[in-house]
């Protein structure tokens, strides 16, 4: 592969607006949390973002209220608004340093609700933001994590207003079922694995080929880091994170974050130096 060709999957098969909060995530806020509107399209169209499609994404971060307009120099652009530093910075943990695995000791966090049909979208979003934070489903309205997420739990269920509608409890698995195999049922552990490997088929050539070359055009290197960072970001929210021990001896997880720790510090210095080149000089 020459050091010229651009990223092995570029962002074509991804929606346009996910690549766009990578780039904001990853790049923008590096070059103070504001960015060029021309000069951030001419960045992403070699991940195969038209100018079109990059425009229709800010629009609608913007409604979202991520984004604000924002002139620097006379440069048309859009500044990263409190919300949207808040949001990023709350999945920074997750994304950049992954779900560590929790100890068994430590213990489970079970909630338990049941939420009015009146109130049917609250319970949508109670459950949504269970799975989000990592918790599996045991049952009929009953979620499992370990016990650390007890306090995340708790607030999504202030927020929403439910608590009293749900009971919250952490303790030890004493008897009964499995516990391996009832976190099995719980969560699509086969499928988070799968996604592991998937990651590391794919940029695992790619940072042996980076390795052995020693050199890395630079445009390429803002292409494959965005794309490694817009791949992986979904990843480690999926995996809750379980006690090492109840995973299966070949589970994918460790090799996956090396890969991506590893591709991350070959690629940002330079990728970051690609991008600031087309910032306007203050």
């Amino acid at each position: 592969m020459s050091t010229t060709e651009p990223a092995p999957t570029e962002a074509r098969g991804r929606g346009s607006r996910t690549v766009v909060v990578s780039f904001l995530g990853a790049v923008v806020r590096r070059m103070g949390n504001w960015m060029p509107i021309g000069g951030s399209i001419d960045l992403l169209g070699p991940l195969g973002l038209d100018g079109p499609s990059v425009r229709t994404a800010v629009f609608r971060l913007k409604k979202r209220g991520w984004l604000d307009s924002e002139s620097r120099g006379g440069i048309r652009g859009y500044a990263l608004t409190p919300e949207a530093l808040r949001s990023l910075a709350a999945g920074d943990e997750v994304i950049w340093h992954s779900r560590q695995s929790a100890a068994l000791e430590d213990g489970w966090c079970i909630v338990n609700f049941s939420v009015p049909e009146a109130e049917r979208s609250k319970r949508q979003q109670l459950r949504a933001h269970l799975s989000s934070l990592g918790f599996g489903n045991v049952g009929t309205a009953m979620w499992i994590a370990p016990a650390r997420m007890q306090a995340a739990a708790e607030r999504a269920i202030s927020e929403l207003g439910l608590t009293r509608y749900s009971a919250v409890f952490v303790g030890d698995h004493v008897a009964g079922q499995d516990l391996a195999s009832l976190l099995y049922e719980s969560w699509d552990l086969t499928g988070i694995d799968g996604r592991y490997r998937a990651f590391i088929d794919e940029f695992g050539p790619v940072a042996d080929e980076i390795d052995a070359s020693g050199v890395v055009d630079p445009q390429r290197a803002f292409t494959t880091y965005l794309t490694v960072v817009d791949g992986w970001r979904r990843l480690p929210y999926r995996d809750p994170g379980l006690p090492r021990e109840l995973l299966s001896p070949d589970w994918s997880g460790p090799d996956a974050v090396a890969l991506f720790e590893r591709l991350v510090a070959t690629l940002e210095g330079r990728a970051l130096a690609h991008a600031a080149r087309h910032w306007p000089v203050s």
